[in-house]
């Protein structure tokens, strides 16, 4: 049977993940303050983006933003042909950028297509990879909405080590969060596979370390 479309309501702030003892908060020394802010507005869920009723999911594209495999794969065959149709007018989007489409068949309203970048090395490939993830911010924003979803970016064919994505995926987000008190009210990590399962169970812990609800 076809997994059923998920509300926001439906997908666990990380606040409520560590309160119900779902996600460790870990031992070592976080590489960010606490906050209760943060953790209500950064969200994980495990599942198909593609079933995420949300105000967008971003999309793992490539230059031409005309569908791949993976997660861009999945996302065009369940948007339809007028994802594709749209995506066919954007003339393509450079490494680093992120360009807005409608969701069309999707429960997402839109999607955020940002491409990554092809691992070469983290000196070379976390810069892109980190304006992946703020410019998808940014877009979002700059529209108004208020809810996001990003599964892994260059994790697959693109061959970045999933930890060390996650870093950069954690990082940036928790940047954004702290300099942003809005539009974006939440913004969810989707994990799918059990490597970025692990990778951000470990990494979370880092940037969003349990809090007080009262800080």
């Amino acid at each position: 049977m076809a997994a059923s479309v998920v509300s926001l309501e439906q997908i666990p702030s990380l606040a409520s993940l560590y309160r119900d003892s779902k996600l460790a908060g870990g031992s070592k020394t976080p590489d960010a303050s606490p906050s209760a802010s943060a953790n209500q507005r950064a969200a994980l869920i495990r599942g198909d983006i593609t079933k995420l009723q949300v105000d967008a999911i971003v999309n793992a594209a490539n230059k031409s933003l005309l569908g791949g495999g993976g997660v861009d794969g999945a996302i065009h065959a369940a948007a339809g042909p007028g994802l594709l149709d749209e995506c066919h007018t954007l003339g393509g989007c450079p490494t680093g950028e992120s360009r807005i489409t409608k969701g069309y068949r999707l429960p997402a309203a839109h999607v955020i297509h940002t491409v990554g970048p092809v691992y070469s090395g983290k000196s070379v490939s976390e810069p892109l990879l980190r304006s992946c993830y703020r410019s998808s911010l940014e877009l979002a924003a700059q529209k108004g909405l208020r809810s996001v979803a990003f599964s892994g970016i260059s994790t697959g064919v693109y061959g970045y080590p999933s930890v060390d994505a996650a870093v950069v995926a954690c990082r940036t987000i928790r940047e954004y969060l702290d300099e942003h008190d809005g539009p974006l009210e939440k913004v969810v990590f989707v994990t799918f596979l059990q490597k970025d399962v692990d990778a951000y169970n470990a990494t979370i812990p880092r940037f969003f370390p349990p809090a007080d609800s009262t800080d």
